[in-house]
């Protein structure tokens, strides 16, 4: 299928659809913050929760996610948005895979050059696969590139919430609120959590949250919740030099507790039953 049919065929959809009720997009306004990390790990929380889980990779040119748990993509993202593939087809399971206490892994890439600035239809196209295939589970943990990049808005637009992490530094907290200011205009605020990464203190973590919280609702009306607060961990570290997840690595440090925690809390306060 050639990029002038996917136009076609999409364009008399809206490029918004109604939020999809098990889709969970983390997002960043910068990189370095551990958005991909934190969404392995969340993945692997509620696949721990007992959820049947799918991680998709939405950064349609990095794919950061094989490179943290050293896996080789099944296919090429581009081949689905053609129509030769399937996203079903670039299912990779890990740790046993969804509903074995594993989940399952989309950790595509792109070898076409088409994708290194994708047309929105090409973006909504993918999205509607996305929602098609997230039918089978009970959640999809969404990793989107970091910023506000369109195509990471639109993917990120008809989630069921959009987590956005930041750490302590200021430069992650001013990205931050220009992400959430950039949401409030499209209109879904009301879908964004925050979350603390890489925290000294919890303590500290929540005062960052508490100035970010002001900050919104002074200047853009809009008041966003804490989804968690996780903090900096040096067994992080060595689980990612070993390409390994941390809840395989370590489940008892803290950070793997923390973010425990958080996808707890997201899986009683969202899922529908």
């Amino acid at each position: 299928m050639t990029t002038e049919l996917i136009e076609a065929s999409v364009i008399a959809k809206p490029p918004l659809m109604p939020a999809n009720r098990n889709i969970i997009a983390v997002a960043s306004g910068n990189a370095g913050v551990g958005k991909t990390w934190f969404a392995i790990t969340l993945a692997h929380a509620l696949a721990y929760a007992g959820r049947k889980v799918l991680l998709f990779d939405g950064d349609l040119n990095l794919a950061n996610v094989r490179l943290h748990l050293g896996l080789r993509a099944r296919g090429d993202i581009a081949a689905v948005i053609s129509g030769e593939k399937k996203l079903a087809d670039l299912v990779i399971p890990y740790d046993g895979g969804a509903g074995c206490n594993g989940f399952d892994i989309i950790a595509g890439r792109s070898d076409s050059e088409a994708l290194a600035n994708p047309t929105e239809a090409m973006v909504v196209k993918l999205r509607n696969d996305l929602h098609t295939l997230s039918r089978d589970y009970d959640w999809v943990v969404m990793d989107l590139g970091a910023g506000i990049d369109r195509s990471a808005r639109l993917l990120a637009a008809t989630a069921r919430t959009c987590l956005v992490t930041t750490t302590a530094e200021m430069a992650a907290v001013t990205e931050t609120y220009a992400y959430i200011k950039m949401t409030a205009r499209e209109n879904f605020p009301e879908a964004v959590r925050i979350v603390i990464n890489k925290a000294p203190t919890i303590k500290q973590g929540q005062i960052v949250y508490d100035a970010l919280f002001r900050a919104c609702r002074k200047f853009l009306k809009v008041e966003p919740p804490l989804a968690g607060i996780v903090r900096r961990d040096n067994l992080v570290m060595e689980s990612l030099l070993l390409k390994d997840a941390l809840l395989s690595y370590d489940q008892n440090s803290n950070a793997a507790r923390e973010i425990e925690q958080i996808a707890r809390r997201l899986d009683k306060d969202l899922r529908v039953r």
